[in-house]
């Protein structure tokens, strides 16, 4: 019994010096890679250096959205909470971005890894994009047309020029999604469930403050 308690008391103790690891650091893209593309080569854009499409202005990241790709985390995670603050520029009436996550192989459609794109696109923050992976929806009527996993609301974006957060908990095959506290998605079934996290440039210029990660235990 004595041996039982030990074992709890460091279960409890190891969850609560899980500490949050800054994925971005406020200064520059330490800690990450990037896959730019060439779209008349359909390859992969070597010229182009990242600081023409990401840059790092008084502590925000700032992805100009072309030419189009991603910039990646070295590290894989598993078993984590991964919050996202992004905005869009003011007078944004329409603009593309999104959150990979289990990002693993290279092009597996075109430019895009695999992964699961969790979408930051204006008005459908939440929607689920499979690229080459699968989920189960819990509610799935009238959700899915092909790829593209519908959100549960699109009620819980902020407008063009106001910071927005988003929270990602992937626990092993099961992933939920929140915008601004409210729950917009949810799937169970992931084909994968390990991987790097990415941030897409995707056609639109998007603002990022702050990318946090923590550990799960």
């Amino acid at each position: 019994m004595i041996r039982l308690a030990a074992v709890l008391l460091g279960a409890v103790m190891a969850a609560q010096t899980a500490e949050p690891v800054q994925l971005f650091n406020g200064k520059d893209l330490t800690g990450w890679t990037h896959y730019l593309w060439d779209a008349q080569a359909k390859a992969q854009d070597t010229t182009t250096p990242v600081s023409d499409v990401w840059t790092v202005q008084d502590g925000i990241l700032i992805c100009r959205g072309k030419p189009t790709g991603y910039i990646r985390t070295l590290e894989e995670y598993d078993n984590y909470k991964l919050a996202v603050e992004w905005r869009w520029p003011e007078g944004t009436t329409r603009g593309n971005n999104g959150v990979l996550i289990h990002t693993t192989t290279p092009n597996a459609l075109g430019q895009w890894p695999k992964s699961l794109e969790v979408q930051l696109a204006f008005g459908n923050a939440g929607d689920f994009w499979v690229i080459g992976t699968t989920l189960e929806l819990p509610n799935p009527e009238g959700r899915i047309n092909g790829r593209r996993h519908l959100n549960l609301t699109d009620d819980s974006e902020k407008p063009a020029g106001e910071w927005n957060r988003m929270e990602i908990i992937a626990k092993g095959d099961e992933v939920t999604v929140h915008v601004n506290g409210v729950l917009v998605n949810q799937a169970s079934k992931l084909s994968q469930s390990r991987g790097a996290i990415a941030l897409q440039s995707e056609g639109a210029e998007t603002h990022f403050r702050s990318v946090v990660l923590t550990p799960l235990e």
